[in-house]
């Protein structure tokens, strides 16, 4: 099958098989490739053995293990696929696409050859072959020196519907309960290595997984999580890889919540609450008040909640709680009526419950009546009484001004003839105002008609009805008074000013007669003073003044003017100290005058001039002086 024919011994290599084998092309199938119907991809299986042409060249077939040896210089792996249309060829090493270099060659008959093959290049490699009706694909492992080597795979997968799920050492798993898993635990060695299967680090026995390498675990539940590890190991060594098993719940209703009950019990009763359910509930709560809306939901891992209000997310002012589990709804005047939903989610899936919001409206009603406002004649009327309800029951009518008022029309009633009765005008004024006196009125007997009208009765069909009310009376009974006052007394205190020295007297309240009696009884009259400001004998001074003495000089700087001021008594007109006139200001008792320039070189003195007179040859002054007291 192969150009090369030579055989170099002393070397080990191992077969593998595929679950995948299933078809085994033949020579003839080869040939006559373009005369067969379509057919999905299939990948030979060569039952020979690996050759290797020296020491340091080897080749081989998929579905083998190749050992390196210290030697080995090339490596040639060899894949082989038939198909209908043609397949392509692909490689991978570990689950991920190999990126060709100068050491790794992909040949023209899809072969791969590695160069120089190191440690970095131990692992499983696996040739991919498809076309548009499938896909097919073996795997070879490549070991150093024949050291374990475990397939592992680093994906994570997530199951949330199917019964059964198959992942490869390594991988993440996330399953519902119930499903059936398994875990492949893919080895290679020379020689072939044992496995041992653990549960977070505990050996499981034989009965927990089966051969060659693969570990059922039917109907997990969530006692079945845990860190399950696959250990392959031979005479040169072991290796050990790891899968992490979670078991997912879908979020489900609870019956109660009981983080809603400790909310309640600290917030009070007055608060309104519910709990969502996937049918629905409803809530009816009135204007302004506050709500806490309970998502009562368990799952594995813990659900992520979603409040939605009308299917979209919340935007007016609200709180939540408990970790997004209580919606409180501050003010539901906010809202309007509508759905809110909880949308809980996990990785095993979701679940929606629902509440309805119903706010009662204040409104007005108009069902009773107040009482007629007359028994007979023509003014008997019944006004609608307006009352404020909210689900049926009357509250302070304070909440329903932002509701419009109804039209109310007043409502006829008792409109008939009344039966006679008397009829009184006004008490006319009283004939004294204090002492006695007496006032009248009128008193008729009428009927007041269902028209409106007044018809005059006689005296007779009144008195059967009732007594005829009186048409005199005594008014303004309480005895006259007036205010009575003493003389004034003293003058007291000394005369500092003016208006500081007083005098008292005494007022009473008395009747005409002159009898006492208490002052309640002339409060409404005016009272006379019982204090006034007086003048003593000492304060009737006051400054008197002479005339201005004559001016000394007639212009200037120095003329100046006198005169005489005493403290005089006002009676007698005598001089008393000036003490006793210091509480007025005391007036000046000099002046300047004439303070104007002089003209000429003219100074006038009481009336006289002097002149001064100069010469070119001398000066002659003369002066005339006036006789005065100065």
């Amino acid at each position: 099958e192969y150009p090369f024919q030579r055989h170099v011994s002393g070397f080990t290599s191992s077969l593998r098989t595929s679950s995948a084998e299933t078809f085994i092309p033949t020579s003839v199938d080869l040939a006559n490739g373009l005369h067969r119907p379509p057919q999905k991809p299939a990948i030979l299986r060569k039952i020979s053995a690996a050759q290797q042409l020296s020491a340091s060249e080897v080749v081989t077939h998929l579905g083998q293990t190749v050992v390196l040896a210290s030697g080995t210089l090339s490596v040639l792996l060899h894949c082989e696929a038939v198909g209908n249309p043609k397949p392509t060829i692909s490689w991978a090493k570990n689950g991920e696409e190999v990126k060709y270099n100068d050491r790794l060659l992909l040949q023209p008959d899809d072969s791969l050859q590695i160069l120089a093959p190191v440690e970095a290049d131990v692992g499983f490699y696996a040739c991919n072959a498809s076309n548009a009706l499938g896909s097919d694909s073996v795997s070879i492992a490549v070991t150093l020196a024949g050291k374990p080597l475990i397939k592992a795979s680093r994906t994570t997968v997530i199951n949330t519907e199917s019964p059964a799920v198959t992942v490869d050492i390594g991988s993440l798993v996330k399953t519902i309960q119930k499903a059936n898993v398994t875990i492949y635990c893919q080895v290679a060695g020379v020689p072939e290595a044992k496995v041992t299967w653990f549960k977070n680090k505990v050996k499981l026995c034989s009965t927990h997984h089966l051969h060659d390498g693969l570990l059922f675990i039917a109907n997990v539940s969530l006692s079945d999580q845990g860190l399950y590890s696959c250990k392959a190991a031979n005479l040169h060594g072991e290796v050990t890889e790891s899968s992490q098993l979670l078991v997912l719940e879908p979020p489900r209703p609870l019956p109660y919540l009981e983080d809603l009950t400790a909310v309640l019990t600290s917030a009070g009763p007055s608060i309104h609450s519910v709990l969502t359910s996937p049918s629905g509930t409803k809530l009816t709560v009135s204007p302004g008040s506050s709500a806490l809306i309970g998502c009562a939901v368990d799952g594995h891992p813990t659900p992520n909640i979603t409040w939605l209000y009308s299917g979209e997310p919340l935007s007016l002012r609200h709180q939540l709680l408990a970790a997004g589990q209580i919606l409180q709804i501050l003010n539901v005047s906010e809202f309007t009526d509508g759905e809110f939903s909880c949308l809980a989610q996990n990785e095993a899936g979701s679940l929606t419950q629902i509440m309805f919001l119903a706010i009662q409206e204040y409104r007005w009603s108009v069902d009773k009546l107040t009482a007629c406002s007359a028994s007979c004649g023509h003014r008997g009327v019944q006004l609608p009484q307006l009352r404020c309800l909210l689900d049926g029951a009357e509250v302070n009518i304070s909440y329903c001004r932002e509701t419009p008022k109804p039209s109310l029309q007043p409502i006829t009633c008792n409109r008939r003839d009344c039966p006679s009765r008397w009829m009184v005008t006004s008490w006319s004024p009283c004939t004294r105002s204090c002492g006695g006196g007496l006032q009248t009125r009128r008193v008729t007997c009428q009927r007041l008609t269902a028209k409106g009208s007044s018809v005059p009765m006689s005296n007779e069909a009144c008195a059967q009805m009732s007594k005829r009310p009186v048409d005199t009376q005594n008014c303004n009974r309480q005895p006259c008074v007036e205010w009575v006052a003493s003389s004034w007394g003293q003058c007291n205190r000394p005369c500092i000013g003016p208006q500081l020295a007083v005098q008292h007297r005494q007022i009473f309240c008395q009747t005409k007669d002159g009898t006492s009696v208490s002052s309640d009884q002339c409060s409404s009259l005016p009272r006379p003073l019982s204090t006034q400001n007086c003048w003593t004998d000492v304060c009737g001074v006051h400054w008197r003044v002479s005339l201005w003495t004559v001016c000394t000089a007639t212009c200037g700087n120095y003329g100046f003017q006198s005169r005489r001021v005493d403290c005089v008594h006002i009676r007698t007109n005598k001089p008393v100290m000036e003490h006793h006139c210091s509480w007025r200001p005391r007036p000046a008792n000099w002046q300047r005058c004439n303070i104007t320039p002089c003209e000429n070189g003219t100074l006038l003195r009481g009336g006289e001039a002097e002149q001064c007179r100069s010469r070119k040859e001398g000066r002659v002054v003369s002066q005339k002086r006036s006789t005065g007291p100065w």
